[in-house]
C-alpha cells in the first residue's frame, strides 16, 4: 500500500506537467520497491549463486 507521503514525493519528482502514465509509472515503482524492501525483511532473497542459476535457466534453458 502506498502512504500519502510516498505519493507526495512521486509527484514532487514529476516534472511541471505530466501525464497520467507517468504518474502509473512512479505509483507501480514505488509499489514494486515497497514490496522487495518487505520480502527483503521477511528474508525472502536469493544468494548471488541462487541468482545465478535463475539467470542461467532464463538464458540457457537449462
Amino acid at each position: 500500500m502506498i502512504s500519502k507521503s510516498q505519493l507526495k514525493q512521486c509527484i514532487e519528482f514529476l516534472p511541471e506537467s505530466f501525464t497520467v502514465n507517468e504518474l502509473i509509472d512512479c505509483l507501480v515503482l514505488i509499489s514494486k520497491i515497497d514490496m522487495g524492501n518487505k520480502q527483503s525483511e521477511k528474508g525472502e532473497t536469493l544468494s548471488e549463486s541462487e541468482l545465478d542459476e535463475e539467470v542461467n535457466k532464463w538464458f540457457l534453458g537449462s
